[in-house]
């Protein structure tokens, strides 16, 4: 049985130990690596075998969530990082969506959702697209480029639209709707993160938003 790899990045020994009971029971889950704190965390990448997806404690010493985050943004390498804090605010959560978290569960949470969200992690990218074009629908574009200033083609237009549906398409899935391959899809994917500086499907989100490029933005 094939089993998702996960991460877990927590100040809290008890907090990851009931996490790593819980996953394993739940089945398919494998906890492969655990950090106490951020800056061990970041200092020990890339891990090896690299995990499926990490999930990462807001409130720590040293580092919080929204740092390590950020640090993340600077790597090569794509983090799937979902988000797990104590605290509900609309602040931490909108920065952590901004600074490339694939989502947010309270610690309340049920096994359920944190089923649910890692599942949707890692067959779409997100948990989910909707609650982040829902977040960044309110955020402030003070210093906003022209839209003329940007060169994109028509193609690459139509990939950003895919990656904004709010169906939470997969690339597959954007590669049949334009008839074209998923290695195409994937260049273009790789064209604009390496034009404009973006690091995630996430950042693609954002990105048409702030420049009013596609669906639902304009």
């Amino acid at each position: 049985m094939e089993h998702t790899t996960i991460c877990i990045i927590d100040d809290h020994e008890i907090v990851r130990h009931g996490l790593r009971e819980l996953l394993h029971k739940l089945g398919s889950y494998r906890v492969i690596h655990e950090f106490d704190n951020g800056e061990e965390f970041l200092a020990s990448l890339p891990l090896n075998p690299a995990p499926d997806i990490y999930i990462l404690d807001y409130s720590m010493p040293h580092m919080n969530g929204i740092e390590v985050l950020k640090a993340l943004e600077e790597k090569t390498e794509e983090y799937k990082v979902l988000l797990l804090t104590q605290h509900f605010d609309e602040e931490i959560i909108n920065a952590a969506y901004h600074h490339g978290a694939r989502g947010f569960l309270h610690k309340n949470c049920t096994a359920h959702d944190l089923k649910f969200a890692i599942d949707n992690i890692i067959k779409i990218g997100y948990n989910n697209v909707s609650e982040i074009l829902k977040r960044i629908r309110n955020y402030d574009n003070s210093g906003e480029k022209k839209k003329e200033t940007l060169v994109l083609s028509q193609r690459e237009l139509d990939f950003l639209r895919l990656v904004c549906d709010e169906r939470e398409l997969t690339y597959e899935q954007m590669a049949d709707s334009m008839k074209l391959s998923v290695k195409s899809i994937e260049a273009y994917r790789a064209a604009l993160f390496e034009r404009y500086n973006i690091k995630s499907k996430v950042g693609l989100v954002l990105f048409s938003f702030k420049y009013r490029l596609t669906e639902p933005f304009l």
